[in-house]
């Protein structure tokens, strides 16, 4: 009997790879015959494990999803990492704390004790900083993930930074997870445009039905074009600037994505902001390239009061 229940062990955990498994391949690896092989099978699926099984050449068992969540069969890396994992949510903001913890004292408490000593070992070793951003509707956030998946339509409330909330009808593309936050790519129907929304923002979103045929996304990269889109949004100030260097310099200096206009090998165009021209001109002043303002009188302005400053703080001290 124990042998029959370390082979369906055995076979549960080659049947949740993510490939088919021929009978006389199960066979083979497990070292019994296919009768055999197709008798635990039947096992597995009165346990609740909802195993497929195609006929040909090309046919086989598969583990599929059933209408029910059997147990899983996890390996000792992967324990590690999902408890680590759940300790790690249960200390976020999405809104699943609760159940985080529930499921963490379930996995816990059938842990061996080496593999209890390595999750301690990761927990004492880390610290984490507690977020500010308010917590994420996981039900929503599931219900954009299908839109984007069946390519289908999706309406939803969402709520502008000034706190006023509008109606959207989208195109949903893509997911972009950014630090804390989630951020939803689409194609706005109404504004026949593409739009960058937060899915904490996000209120009641439902698929429409109405299937659509994904469209080429803006840039290529996605999260270039998200990030960009974002950052850009957030600049209350902005001046463009004449750099003297090439465009590829200018790029591997600035981490995050702009438009840089190449002017020739040594020179090109680019569009900076912040949230005032003083931190700005500091910020700029970190590139340590040499470069003009083309248009921002006040980042001029800031320039000179930085220019100022540098030179009070150099106290005189003559030049090399």
């Amino acid at each position: 009997m124990l042998e029959t229940s370390a082979r369906l062990l055995e076979l549960l955990s080659l049947l949740q790879l993510t490939r088919d498994w021929t009978s006389s391949a199960l066979a083979e690896r497990l070292g019994v015959s296919t009768r055999t092989v197709r008798s635990d099978i039947g096992k597995l699926r009165s346990l609740g494990y909802p195993v497929d099984a195609r006929p040909g050449v090309a046919g086989g068992y598969q583990l599929v999803a059933g209408t029910a969540m059997p147990p899983l069969l996890l390996d000792d890396d992967e324990a590690v990492a999902v408890a680590v994992g759940l300790g790690s949510v249960a200390t976020s903001r999405l809104g699943v704390e609760e159940t985080s913890l529930t499921a963490l004292a379930k996995l816990e408490q059938v842990l061996p004790s080496r593999l209890r000593r390595r999750v301690d070992a990761v927990r004492g070793a880390t610290s984490v900083v507690v977020g500010t951003e308010p917590s994420l509707d996981l039900a929503a956030l599931g219900q954009v993930a299908f839109a984007i998946r069946g390519h289908e339509r999706l309406r939803f409330g969402y709520t502008k930074p000034g706190g006023r909330e509008e109606a959207r009808h989208t195109e949903p593309q893509r997911l972009v997870s950014w630090g804390p936050l989630w951020y939803l790519l689409a194609w706005d129907l109404e504004r026949d445009d593409w739009r960058v929304f937060r899915v904490d923002r996000m209120s009641a979103p439902a698929q429409t039905g109405a299937r659509f045929r994904p469209r080429v996304i803006p840039e290529g990269s996605v999260v270039d074009y998200v990030v960009g889109r974002v950052i850009r949004a957030s600049w209350k100030y902005r001046a463009r600037m004449l750099v003297h260097a090439p465009a590829a310099v200018l790029a591997a200096k600035i981490v995050i994505p702009v438009d840089i206009e190449e002017v020739d090998e040594v020179t090109c165009r680019v569009e900076l902001g912040a949230d005032d021209p003083h931190r700005l001109a500091l910020w700029v002043s970190q590139l340590d390239i040499d470069i003009e303002v083309i248009d921002g009188e006040e980042l001029s302005v800031a320039f000179d009061r930085l220019a100022a400053r540098f030179g009070r703080a150099a106290g005189g001290a003559p030049t090399p």
